[in-house]
């Protein structure tokens, strides 16, 4: 028993386990816009504190120890009969009231209606509340969580922006559109679900200099697996879809046939902006494609890139239509949310994958393009989008304008963490300005 103010209490662990804790707490409308790193401290910290039929859990005008949140029973608050609105406000599961929360809770009664179960968060511990939009400042400022941020409109509206630090390319880079509707989606379901596939399509192109408003649909929520749609909108038309599947981490069969290639580490090959720092210096090459290749140093881009193999090629020479690399976030995210680091990797996946399918047939004189059209990822095991993670693309066909790829991503462990498809237009390029409607 834990003693406080002279009242004692059951730790929640002789109950309920920290998981289940988290569970509940996912469903608390409050605590739905925090990651589920804060709601893991949270679960650890809160009481647990029973109150039988008629018992007062505040009374009128007394301090309030913290913050409650109903997990079983009803109770109600009982306004002060000389408040001339009075009212009776009844409180059930997963609803909420305390320190600084509930209204004028500090002149009013609440009463258990039956045996009731509270946990209580201490107003010691009430900065767990507050969201922490950056890393501690300790840490390298990660732009990914950043690019992230959604504001939520309503329930299951989210209006997202593009920073002017992230990258861009005449329009909404295609991976900002898939893992801020990927968030926009995870913010909807309980925390202890997380996705596990999602297939998108990309619509039209995305204008940089407006909010994209993500609307979420709420398809199912079963025991162990919920589905979300997310459309994602710009002048009121439809921009990007996406369908995720989300589920609650359950025990079952393993087993993994592909293999992880052999690669340097990461740690001995070089970053993508000192290649593409070397290629502008290069006098052997075009001064176009020099002069093209300087405008791209000059997006930055969130995520650290290394090349496996040296690729002596450039857009105007042909190669085999495969590519691995090595890639993580730049800075540091937060720990123990994996619904954060699946989006990071969501966003990263699109950066190069429909163009490999160009490779073939690129030649000198020629500018080629590839638009994407569809996008889908397969989660298999948790992962850290900060730490190197090797992408490998393969682009076994091309037909009829269109180009096909495959990609898998492994762990430094060699586990197959990530399987991914992508299918796109590939057109020879025409110099035209972005026009912000349909892509083909």
């Amino acid at each position: 028993m834990i003693e406080f103010a002279g009242q004692r209490f059951d730790s929640l662990y002789t109950v309920m386990n920290t998981e289940s804790v988290v569970e509940f707490l996912g469903n608390v409308t409050l605590l739905q816009r925090l990651p589920s790193s804060s709601l893991k401290r949270i679960a650890e910290v809160v009481l647990f504190k029973r109150y039988d039929r008629g018992d007062y859990v505040v009374r009128e005008n007394q301090n309030v120890d913290g913050v409650y949140f109903l997990l079983q029973g009803q109770a109600q608050v009982l306004r002060s009969a000389k408040d001339e609105n009075c009212q009776e406000l009844p409180l059930k599961r997963y609803d909420f009231f305390g320190h600084g929360i509930f209204g004028d809770v500090y002149s009013a009664d609440v009463v258990a209606l039956s045996e009731l179960t509270c946990l209580l968060l201490m107003s010691d511990h009430r900065a767990l509340l507050e969201i922490k939009s950056v890393s501690d400042s300790e840490k390298e400022r990660c732009l990914m969580e950043d690019i992230l941020y959604l504001e939520p409109l309503d329930l299951n509206v989210f209006r997202g922006f593009t920073p002017p630090n992230a990258p861009t390319y005449g329009k909404v880079y295609g991976g900002q559109l898939v893992g801020q509707a990927l968030a926009a989606a995870s913010k909807t379901v309980e925390t202890m679900k997380i996705v596990h596939n999602f297939h998108s399509y990309f619509l039209l192109v995305g204008d940089i200099n407006i909010p994209i408003i993500f609307e979420v649909n709420r398809l199912r929520d079963g025991n162990n697996f919920s589905t979300r749609s997310v459309d994602a909108r710009q002048k009121g038309k439809t921009i990007f879809t996406l369908f995720a599947s989300f589920q609650k981490k359950q025990q079952g069969f393993i087993h993994q046939e592909s293999t992880m290639p052999h690669t340097p580490a990461p740690e001995t090959l070089l970053p993508r902006e000192e290649i593409l720092e070397r290629l502008v210096t290069d006098p052997l090459l075009p001064r176009d494609y020099r002069n093209k290749v300087a405008t791209e140093i000059e997006v930055p881009f969130p995520i650290d890139i290394r090349f496996c193999e040296p690729n002596h090629s450039t857009k105007q020479t042909k190669s085999p239509p495969r590519l691995k690399y090595w890639f993580r976030a730049k800075g540091k995210l937060s720990d123990d949310d994996q619904a954060l680091h699946r989006c990071v990797v969501a966003f990263a996946s699109d950066l190069l994958f429909a163009s490999i399918s160009l490779n073939p047939h690129r030649r000198e004189g020629m500018s080629v393009a590839a638009l994407s059209l569809d996008h889908s990822m397969w989660f298999h095991r948790p992962l850290r989008a900060d730490d190197w993670l090797l992408f490998v693309i393969v682009s076994p066909t091309a037909t009829e304008s269109r180009g096909f790829a495959t990609g898998k991503m492994f762990n430094r462990k060699g586990e197959l963490v990530v399987s991914l498809t992508q299918e796109a237009v590939l057109r020879e390029a025409v110099t035209i300005k972005p026009s912000f409607g349909a892509k083909l």
